[in-house]
């Protein structure tokens, strides 16, 4: 009977020790180094709202924050890039050719996807703080906005038509490039200004802000701002899109109103 309980109590004690914890030499063991602590964007605007009226001539919002830290600065320095994007629209650009003394249209490429408006601030030129593999992820650059290239199969220069695309409306002013016009203090106050043109497209427009260390994206932070019509404006836009057939009417009893009484008042004058 001792032989079976023996061989009881071996096997209970292999257990334990096999379930028990080894204990791993103090030299042996691995150091974790720690993380650094995690940097959050805090935005602010000057309006969050842009009102175009009918002597709407522009505008400029003003764009600031800082950088959140629980401890000091890393020794590596950082960069800031802002971004305000339009709302995208498709667009179909067109290259003319001279054909028997007359410009016609020749190839097309339709853009599916281009901002309306676009502008780009940065704290130091573009190429040297942003990487070309983290400005293709976030697609932060002007060329990079501009998604959804379709095209003919007879146009092998696709990349001529977002140039020209980007160079008409960088002279309009709706393509911005702002290198080196943000304000970077003691790396964590930033503080910048985009100018709107008087042709600033409607819509809700997104503010994009990134903190860039060593060419990539270390945090980033995003809010919108409404571009809208007020007033009168508003009420015409919204009747045009809406009510198209009762905006026609509005605008010929107008027209006609207008041209008859301009024709009683040149009569009453030549009465006179």
């Amino acid at each position: 009977m001792r032989l079976p309980r023996l061989s009881a109590l071996r096997a209970l004690l292999a257990a334990a020790l096999l379930a028990a914890p080894v204990a791993l030499p103090a030299q042996e063991a691995e150091e974790v180094p720690a993380l650094p602590a995690p940097e959050e964007l805090v935005l602010g605007l000057s309006q969050n709202r842009v009102a175009i009226t009918a002597n709407f001539d522009g505008s400029e919002i003003l764009i600031f924050g800082a950088v959140k830290r629980d401890t000091a600065p890393l020794a590596e320095p950082a960069d800031v890039i802002i971004t305000v994007a339009g709302p995208t629209e498709p667009i179909a650009v067109q290259r003319k050719e001279r054909r028997a003394g007359i410009w016609v249209n020749a190839d097309q490429v339709t853009i599916r996807q281009a901002p309306s408006f676009y502008a780009v601030a940065t704290s130091a030129p573009l190429e040297d703080i942003l990487s070309a593999t983290e400005d293709l992820r976030h697609r932060i650059s002007i060329p990079r906005a501009i998604r959804s290239i379709t095209s003919g199969d007879e146009v092998t220069d696709e990349d001529a038509f977002v140039e020209a695309l980007v160079r008409i409306r960088q002279r309009a002013g709706l393509y911005q490039m702002r290198e080196e016009t943000v304000g970077f203090d003691r790396q964590t106050l930033f503080r910048t200004s985009v100018p709107l043109p008087s042709s600033l497209p409607t819509g809700v427009y997104s503010v994009n802000v990134y903190l860039v260390r060593d060419g990539s994206v270390a945090s980033t932070h995003e809010t919108a701002i409404r571009v809208g019509k007020v007033g009168l404006e508003q009420w015409l836009y919204a009747l045009s899109r809406e009510q198209g057939v009762l905006y026609a009417l509005l605008a010929i009893f107008i027209a006609i109103f207008a041209g008859w009484g301009a024709s009683e008042i040149f009569r009453l004058l030549r009465n006179q």
